[in-house]
């Protein structure tokens, strides 16, 4: 039976939506005349003639000293992204001794939420942003150098694409190609972790990623599969949708930030990077299967087939869902647009109701909550970024992207590509690459990222 959408839920959807609308909307508008001009541009430091690494960066710390004091923050949030599961411990710890939760151990749980970290130290930045550099400009940096279009479509996307009716379609679209290979939990694995990835290339990453995940954690996860096999699957997920998306010019964070500057389009994308991305996920899903073959008739016997007891929906619901999500994608950085076609949908999943599932809203909007902390602290590091990848050959590029999109989003470093003047064809490809080649290294490599975390944690 579909759960009523209650009132404490479209409050909350309403809350989450207008704090987010407030903040593109604020970001949107045209920066204020001020006198300083905060973080300065790459173009102000004037150090084009320095040829060491090193005297750039020092330079650049010399100018404006709260460029390492932002960097330290930042890799204080990425070490804390890798140390959540001990808060988590800690809070569990406190919990048995003290008979139950408290305030200490809430607090803990809270710093234990990787979706939670940057938006965290986001505080303390702010904090020392004021008192390094000044009230008016560290206001118009959050305010106006600052887009929060990422986090705002990743929440409107993410609360779509959960809903029952999506869910329901991509299921039986993928049911039909794992009935090739027997209907199984390998034929379910091999065709979400092939098909779902590359429909980041159409209706988005974030969208890609949130129905794999849920796919996954109802084909897969469900049936408790060994643990070194659930961190493969989760990993191989990143992988893939970092690359999935690579098909077309409109869809990846990562390539829409290249398109425009560099004349990309749909043709070049998919006879430069899709043909290679489509034989890349085909080996990694066979190497994988291959490995873990054996593990897959454990799960085969330990599967059962679900008795299907949910009413089914009918086909005008599931159509104007898939219209709502166009929408969304078509407008995802016009926030009135983006807000009022998702408080229109909300208004949708009240009067369908009777097909509805309960409409998740907490991992959306922590999942945005995160990308907007992220943000704000990799618009911060463009001095050290830009002048890194400058430096490095077409291989050397190739691998440093690779690494530095583990430290930051793939979208923010292939943004800063575009900032870097002289790069050749080659050069540009490798970027991308490496770019989307590093999206599955960490949680905060590839924005979608979370999604699949938040979505898939409680099976770790």
């Amino acid at each position: 039976m579909a759960h009523k959408f209650s009132t404490a839920t479209f409050k909350l959807a309403l809350t989450g939506g207008v704090v987010f609308a407030a903040m593109s909307a604020v970001a949107a508008v045209e920066p204020a005349l001020t006198s300083t001009v905060f973080p300065p541009p790459l173009e102000s430091y004037a150090d084009s003639h320095l040829t060491s690494l090193w005297d750039v960066l020092k330079g650049r710390i010399e100018r404006e000293p709260f460029n390492l004091w932002a960097t330290l923050l930042f890799l204080a949030a990425v070490a804390h992204t890798f140390l959540t599961h001990k808060f988590r411990h800690w809070a569990h710890v406190l919990e048995e001794r003290s008979g139950g939760a408290t305030v200490v151990t809430r607090t803990l749980h809270f710093l234990g939420e990787v979706e939670a970290v940057f938006g965290i130290w986001v505080l303390p930045l702010f904090a020392l942003m004021i008192f390094k550099v000044g009230w008016q400009p560290s206001l118009d940096y959050l305010n106006h150098r600052v887009s929060y279009h990422e986090p705002l479509f990743v929440v409107v996307i993410m609360a779509i694409a959960a809903t029952r009716p999506i869910l329901n379609l991509a299921e039986q679209c993928l049911k039909l190609v794992a009935r090739i290979g027997g209907g199984g939990p390998a034929a379910w694995w091999v065709s979400i972790l092939t098909i779902g990835p590359l429909l980041g290339s159409l209706i988005t990453e974030p969208a890609a990623m949130t129905i794999s995940a849920l796919l996954l954690a109802r084909q897969f996860y469900a049936l408790k599969p060994p643990a070194k096999f659930a961190y493969a699957t989760l990993g191989l997920l990143f992988v893939n949708v970092s690359v999935g998306g690579v098909l077309t010019h409109f869809a990846a964070p990562p390539v829409l930030m290249v398109a425009k500057p560099w004349g990309w389009t749909t043709t070049h994308m998919f006879t430069h990077f899709g043909l290679v991305a489509l034989i890349g996920i085909a080996i990694a899903n066979t190497a994988y299967f291959l490995c873990f073959r054996k593990q897959f008739k454990l799960l085969a016997a330990a599967s059962v087939e679900s008795p299907g007891t949910q009413k089914s929906v009918p086909v005008w619901v599931t159509v104007a869902h898939l219209l709502f999500m166009a929408w969304s994608v078509m407008n995802a950085h016009h926030p009135a647009l983006l807000i009022g076609g998702f408080l229109f949908f909300l208004a949708l999943n009240e009067v369908t109701s009777d097909w509805q599932g309960e409409l998740q809203l907490r991992s959306p909007i922590l999942v945005g909550f995160f990308l907007a902390g992220l943000v704000i602290h990799g618009g911060l590091q463009s001095w050290w970024i830009a002048p890194v990848l400058s430096r490095l050959g077409e291989v050397p590029l190739l691998l440093g992207a690779t690494v530095l999109t583990a430290f930051n989003d793939n979208a923010a470093i292939t943004y800063l590509a575009t900032l870097v003047p002289g790069l050749t064809e080659g050069m540009k490809y490798a970027v991308v690459a490496g770019a989307v080649t590093g999206g599955g290294l960490t949680v905060i490599a590839n924005a979608p990222n979370p999604a699949g975390q938040s979505i898939l944690a409680k099976f770790f």
